[in-house]
C-alpha cells in the first residue's frame, strides 16, 4: 500500500533506514534533498548529506543525535523486502515534494511574467527518480544490440552517396547536424535540398525558417521538385502544379513554418506537438533555419554573448532531437575570418567552439561565385562524431536553374552540364591522335596532313643557285 501522507514520523523512519543501510542511502543519493524534509527533519538530513560527502561514510546514530538534538534509533533487523519498500516509497516522497516546491516556485515566476523557465522547472521535478536503467550488457546479445542500432537509430541516407560514405552510411536520429557557411553561401539551399531528398523517400518533416518567408522557401523547393528555374515557375504554372501534386502522392508530409527570430526550443516543441496532433503523423526530420537566430529557454543571455547563447541553444536543440528521436539539421554562420579561406576549421565558426562541442556533425560549405556559376559546391567535414570523416571534402554538383544539389556522379542526368548542346559537349572532350614523322595535325580541323617543305629552305636554295650562276658568268 502506497503512502499518501508523508508525515514527520515517516520521514524519521526514512532517515533511520538510510543510516542503518549505507548501501540503500547510496542508491537514493541522487534524489536525496534535505529541502524535501519537514523543518524538524531537515537538520539531520542535511548532516547525513554533508557527512557522507566529506568523509565518505555514514554518521552513527549517536553522532547525529548529539549534533542535531534528534532521537533517531535503529529500526531493528530488516531484510531486502523492507529496503525494497524504502526505495519505492522514498522515490515517491522525493518526487512529490520536488513537484510541490516546483509548483510554488512556478506560481511566483508566472506572477513576474517569466514564463520560459516554468516548463523546465516542472519537467525536472516530474523526472525525479531512482536509476533503474542499468545500461547495455555488452556481451549479452551482440546481434540484438547491433540490429537495434541499425533499425532504430539510423544511418538514413542524405541523398548524396559521397556524403553518406564520409558519414559511414548517413545521418542518425537524435543527432545535431550543422551546416556552416558565410552569408549567401547556400546554408538554406542545402537544408532545402536534403528536405526534398527525405520527403521524397517518404519521411515526414518540418522546415522551420527564422529568416526566409514561407513563400520564398516553398518556391525554391517548387523549383527543385519540378526541375525548373524559379523564373519560369509562373510561365509553366500548370506543369509545375502537376509535377508537385504527382510528387506529393508518393512523398511524406512536409510543412514549412515561419517562426520569428529569438524564438526558443519550447516554441519549436509546442509547434511540433500541435502538428502531430492535427495531422496524426510522427515527425521524422526537422530543419531549423537557423541556430544563430534562436534564444535559450531557461537562461537569460545577452544576444551579444554568442559563446554562451549558442552553447545553451545547441544543447537544447540536441536534447530536443534526442527527445523526439528525429533527424535534425540546422545551420550557422561562418565568421569574417573565413571569407578569404579555402580550408575551414573550428575557429571560423561564428560564436566559437561551444556549438561545435555539442554538435555531432559539422559541415563547412565552401563555394565562390565562379564555382556556383559553373555548378559546383564543396562540403568540408569539420567534425563527425560517429565516423572518421573529419577533413574529408565532398564535391557536389549544383544546378543554377532548379537549385538542385546532387552528387558529382549524377551530373550526367541532373547537372547543368547535361543541358549543353551535344556539339559543345563534344568539343570539350579530350581527343588524341598519333602523328607520324613527316606529318602534321591541324589544330582547328583535327586533320592529319603531310608536312610541307619549309619555305625558307626553298628560297635559300634558289639564292644559292643564282649566286653560283653569276660566279660562273664572271669567270
Amino acid at each position: 500500500m502506497a503512502i499518501k501522507n508523508y508525515t514527520e514520523d515517516v520521514q524519521k523512519l526514512f532517515l533511520e533506514m538510510a543510516l542503518q543501510s549505507p548501501t540503500s542511502y547510496v542508491r537514493v543519493q541522487n534524489i536525496f534533498n534535505p529541502a524535501n524534509f519537514s523543518r524538524a527533519m531537515q537538520a539531520p538530513a542535511k548532516f547525513i548529506q554533508e557527512h557522507t560527502d566529506e568523509h565518505k561514510t555514514m554518521p552513527t546514530f549517536e553522532q547525529i543525535n548529539a549534533v542535531c538534538g534528534t532521537k533517531l534509533a535503529s529500526p531493528g533487523e530488516l531484510n531486502d523486502s523492507h529496503y525494497d519498500w524504502f526505495l519505492k516509497e522514498f522515490e515517491g516522497f522525493s518526487k512529490r515534494m520536488e513537484l510541490e516546491r516546483a509548483i510554488l516556485k512556478a506560481a511566483d515566476l508566472l506572477e513576474k511574467g517569466e514564463y520560459d523557465p516554468v516548463e523546465k522547472l516542472i519537467k525536472d521535478a516530474v523526472q525525479i527518480g531512482l536509476v533503474k536503467d542499468m545500461g547495455t550488457d555488452y556481451f549479452a546479445d551482440p546481434r540484438k544490440r547491433l540490429m537495434e542500432i541499425k533499425s532504430s537509430n539510423g544511418q538514413i541516407s542524405t541523398g548524396w552517396a559521397s556524403l553518406d560514405r564520409a558519414l559511414f552510411g548517413g545521418m542518425n536520429r537524435g543527432e545535431l547536424n550543422i551546416f556552416a557557411g558565410g552569408s549567401g553561401s547556400g546554408k538554406s539551399l542545402f537544408m532545402q535540398n536534403i528536405s526534398v531528398n527525405w520527403f521524397s523517400a517518404g519521411l515526414n518533416g518540418l522546415y522551420l525558417t527564422l529568416e526566409l518567408s514561407e513563400g520564398l522557401s516553398a518556391m525554391r523547393i517548387d523549383a527543385m521538385v519540378a526541375n525548373c528555374s524559379t523564373k519560369s515557375i509562373f510561365k509553366n504554372l500548370d506543369d509545375v502544379e502537376l509535377k508537385i501534386r504527382m510528387a506529393g502522392k508518393k512523398a511524406g508530409k512536409f510543412q514549412i513554418k515561419y517562426m520569428p527570430a529569438q524564438s526558443t526550443v519550447n516554441d519549436i516543441r509546442a509547434y511540433i506537438k500541435e502538428f502531430e496532433i492535427q495531422t496524426n503523423s510522427k515527425v521524422d526530420f526537422l530543419m531549423v533555419d537557423y541556430l544563430d537566430l534562436l534564444m535559450p529557454v531557461g537562461v537569460k543571455v545577452s544576444p551579444e554573448n554568442l559563446f554562451v547563447k549558442d552553447k545553451y541553444v545547441s544543447e537544447e536543440l540536441r536534447n530536443l532531437a534526442k527527445e523526439l528521436n528525429v533527424l535534425f539539421i540546422t545551420a550557422s554562420q561562418l565568421n569574417r575570418n573565413a571569407v578569404d579561406e579555402v580550408e575551414f576549421d573550428h575557429s571560423h565558426i561564428s560564436g566559437g567552439i561551444s556549438k561545435i562541442n555539442t554538435a555531432d556533425n559539422v559541415f563547412g560549405i565552401f563555394t565562390s561565385r565562379a564555382m556556383r556559376e559553373s555548378g559546383k559546391y564543396q562540403l568540408q567535414l569539420l567534425k563527425t562524431r560517429s565516423s572518421s570523416g573529419v577533413g574529408t571534402k565532398v564535391d557536389l554538383v549544383y544546378d543554377v536553374e532548379s537549385l538542385r544539389i546532387v552528387d558529382a556522379g549524377e551530373q550526367d542526368s541532373d547537372s547543368p552540364m547535361s543541358k549543353l548542346p551535344a556539339a559543345v559537349l563534344s568539343s570539350l572532350k579530350t581527343r588524341s591522335k598519333i602523328v607520324k614523322e613527316g606529318e602534321s595535325l591541324d589544330g582547328d580541323t583535327g586533320e592529319i596532313t603531310a608536312k610541307k617543305p619549309p619555305v625558307a629552305d626553298i628560297q635559300s636554295k634558289k639564292l644559292s643557285n643564282m649566286l653560283s650562276s653569276l660566279k660562273s658568268q664572271l669567270k
